[in-house]
C-alpha cells in the first residue's frame, strides 16, 4: 500500500469550511485507507497465527519461541501409555548355535578345596554375550598367473573376476556402506569419514563416496523407470506431494508419488504443471490419485482425484481460532463421523456403505457448504480494481469444499480410498530431513542422486527388503527388485 498522510489540523479546518462535501470525501478517504490497514492486519495476524498443527506449514517452520496450543482431533482411548498387558515384550534371547563357546573349568571345591579335576560333569549353566568382533577392512589379492608359451612365446594371462579393473579398489559391500551412511541415513560425507577412520581405521577421500553414491544411482535407475510406470498404471490410490529443496543456493522441487508398496521422487525446477509434467506420473494416471488441494493437481482432468482431509482438518483448526463460526465445528465431526463409520463397517467385513447413509452424509455435507457459503458471500469487486478479489480464509476453503465435493468424500465411497494424504507427507519428510541436516545441495547431480537412491530404497523399506543388502546388491549390479514389479513384467 503506498505511504499515506493523514491529513493536518489546517486541513481538516480548511475542509470544514468549504461544507459537508467536502468533509464527507475527506472522511470516506481516511475510512478506505482504514478498511486497506484493517485487512492488511488481519492478514498479518492470520500469517502469525499459522503453525503446522492448523496449516500445511511443516513442524521445523513453527520456530522455538512459537506457543502453541495443542488441538489434537484424536481421542482418548483410555488405555496407559507404554506395553499393554498381555504384550509378549522384546528382550534379547539367546543363540542355538553360538559363534564362539569359552568354557570355563572347575578345579576344586570353593567349600572343602578338594580337587575336582577327574570329577563327572553334571550339566553346564551357559549365559550369551553379543559382541562386535574386531572391525577392519579385509584386504583380498587377486593375483592373475601370466605363462609363456613354450611353443610360440605368446605371453598368456588369466583374466581378472568382473569388476576388478584397477590395482587398488573398495569392493562393492564397502561402496554400499559408504553410501547407506550417507544416503540413507543421511550422516554428512565428512562425519562418513570420519565413521571410517574411527571404527575401521581406514582413510577415506570424500570424492570415493559421491562417486558411490553416483554409481548407485546409475544401478538403481531401470529399478526407478519400473516403480514410475508401475505408479502411472495401477490401480492403487498414488499419493502426491511435492517440497522444496535448495540445490545450489536457489530453490528447487522434490515432486513424490508413492503408493503403500512403491516410491518415486523427481527433482525439478519448477513446482507447478511444468514440474508435474516433467515428473510424467499424475499426466499419464486415470486412477485415484490422492493430494491435497493444490489447485495444480487439479488441472489434469483425466485423474480421479482425492482430497486429503487431514489438510481440511488443519483448515478447520485455524477457522476456529480466527475466524470462528458455527458450520466449521459441525463439518468437522461429519468428517470424522463417516470416517469413523467406514471404518466400523470395514471391521464388520462390509465392503460399502448403505445408500441410505451415503445419501444422509452428502445432505449433511451440502447443507453445511451452503450454510458456510450464506455466512461467507463473494466479495464485491471495488470499482477499477483489476484481478481477483481478495478472499477470506472461510470462503476459499468453501468454494474448495463445494466444487471438489466428490475428492473430499472419496474415502466414503470407495474403502480402498485413505481419508488424508499422510503416505505421501511421509514420504517428502524424508527430503526435509536431509535438507535439515545437510542445508542444501552443492549441484543438481547430487540432488537427483539423492532422489533415485531414496526412491530405491524407500521402495525397498515398503517391501520389508533391507536398506543395506538393496544397496549392497545394486553395487554388484543387480539392484532389487519387489516381487510385484517382476510379476508385472
Amino acid at each position: 500500500m503506498a505511504t499515506f498522510q493523514l491529513p493536518t489540523e489546517e486541513e481538516i479546518r480548511a475542509a470544514a469550511r468549504q461544507g459537508e462535501d467536502a468533509v464527507v470525501a475527506m472522511v470516506g478517504e481516511l475510512l478506505q485507507v482504514i478498511s486497506l490497514l484493517a485487512q492488511r492486519v488481519q492478514e498479518l495476524e492470520d500469517r502469525l497465527s499459522k503453525n503446522s498443527s492448523n496449516s500445511s506449514k511443516p513442524p521445523s517452520s513453527d520456530g522455538m519461541n512459537q506457543t502453541k496450543r495443542t488441538r489434537s482431533l484424536r481421542r482418548s482411548s483410555g488405555k496407559k501409555s507404554g506395553a499393554q498387558a498381555g504384550h509378549p515384550g522384546h528382550r534379547l534371547e539367546m543363540a542355538e548355535k553360538p559363534d564362539v563357546e569359552k568354557r570355563y573349568r572347575v578345579i576344586r571345591c570353593s567349600q572343602c578345596q578338594a580337587s575336582l579335576e577327574n570329577t563327572a560333569l553334571e550339566r553346564l549353566e551357559k549365559r550369551q554375550e553379543y559382541e562386535l568382533p574386531p572391525i577392519r577392512l579385509v584386504v583380498m589379492e587377486h593375483q592373475a598367473e601370466v605363462k609363456c608359451c613354450p611353443e610360440c612365446g605368446c605371453e598368456n594371462q588369466a583374466a581378472f573376476p568382473e569388476g576388478i579393473a584397477q590395482p587398488t579398489q573398495y569392493g562393492p559391500d564397502f561402496k554400499a556402506l559408504l553410501v547407506y551412511l550417507n544416503q540413507k541415513q543421511f550422516i554428512p560425507v565428512k562425519r562418513v569419514l570420519e565413521v571410517c577412520a574411527d571404527v575401521l581405521g581406514q582413510t577415506v577421500g570424500e570424492g570415493t563416496i559421491v562417486e558411490a553414491s553416483h554409481e548407485a544411482a546409475q544401478e538403481v535407475g531401470p529399478v526407478n523407470e519400473q516403480i514410475k510406470e508401475h505408479l502411472i498404471e495401477t490401480e492403487d490410490p498414488v499419493h502426491f506431494d511435492e517440497s522444496s529443496l535448495r540445490v545450489e543456493q536457489k530453490n528447487q522441487w522434490v515432486h513424490s508419488a508413492g503408493t503403500e508398496r512403491a516410491t518415486y521422487y523427481h527433482l525439478d525446477e519448477k513446482r507447478g504443471t511444468v514440474g508435474v509434467d516433467n515428473a510424467g506420473i499424475l499426466p499419464n494416471r486415470l486412477g485415484k490419485s490422492v493430494h491435497d488441494d493444490w489447485s495444480a493437481y487439479y488441472t489434469y482432468t483425466d485423474a480421479d482425484h482425492v482430497s486429503c482431509n487431514a489438510h481440511h482438518l488443519r483448515e478447520f483448526a485455524f477457522l476456529q481460532e480466527r475466524y470462528p463460526q458455527a458450520w466449521e465445528g459441525e463439518m468437522v465431526k461429519l468428517l470424522l463421523k463417516i470416517k469413523q463409520t467406514v471404518a466400523e463397517t470395514v471391521a464388520q467385513g462390509q465392503s460399502c456403505l448403505p445408500p441410505e447413509q451415503v445419501l444422509a452424509f452428502e445432505k449433511r455435507y451440502d447443507k453445511l457448504v451452503e450454510e458456510g457459503l450464506a455466512l461467507n458471500p463473494a466479495p464485491e469487486k471495488p470499482p477499477g480494481q483489476r484481478g481477483r478479489v481478495k478472499q477470506t480464509p472461510p470462503k476459499n476453503l468453501l468454494d474448495r469444499l463445494h466444487k471438489h465435493k466428490a475428492a473430499v468424500l472419496a474415502f466414503m465411497y470407495d474403502f480402498k480410498v485413505p481419508f488424508d494424504n499422510n503416505l505421501a507427507e511421509r514420504d517428502i519428510r524424508m527430503v526435509k530431513l536431509k535438507q535439515k541436516i545437510s542445508g542444501c545441495f552443492r549441484s543438481a547431480d547430487g540432488a537427483k542422486t539423492f532422489c533415485a537412491i531414496r526412491g530405491y530404497l524407500s521402495t525397498a523399506r515398503k517391501n520389508g527388503f533391507s536398506a543395506f543388502a538393496a544397496l549392497k546388491l545394486a553395487m554388484r549390479g543387480t539392484p532389487y527388485v519387489p516381487a510385484f514389479l517382476l510379476a508385472s513384467t
